[in-house]
């Protein structure tokens, strides 16, 4: 991997086409958030690489309110992690929508979704 930085914060970053997909995990609301009239998910990225966009969807739109992305951080395996957290009402969970953690390494995109209906009780 080449990092390349322009004026202006502008990076270059070129990478080896082969890099390995992300390990995605999608995690459900808390019964203790849903008490409280709203559900945090949470996705989960184990990456070759420590550069990665994270979008969210909700039955395909795109949703930016409500989302915090962290930075990743390097394992001592050499990995690198982030983790995504959106957080809606509680009746937008119940209401069984599609919630989607979209990754972006490059022009490579991995996705993970998730439903109420999904999860056991």
């Amino acid at each position: 991997c080449i990092t390349v930085v322009f004026g202006q914060g502008t990076k270059l970053i070129v990478t080896d086409s082969s890099l390995a997909a992300p390990t995605l995990s999608l995690l459900p609301p808390s019964s203790e958030d849903l008490k409280r009239d709203k559900a945090t998910l949470v996705c989960l990225a184990q990456m070759p690489v420590w550069f990665a966009d994270v979008s969210w969807t909700s039955n395909g739109s795109p949703v930016t309110g409500g989302v915090f992305t962290s930075a990743a951080q390097q394992k001592p395996d050499k990995t690198f992690g982030l983790s995504s957290f959106l957080t809606i009402k509680s009746s937008e969970w119940i209401s069984d929508r599609v919630f989607t953690c979209e990754v972006s390494v490059g022009s490579k995109k991995y996705e993970k979704s998730l439903k109420k209906s999904d999860c056991s009780e």
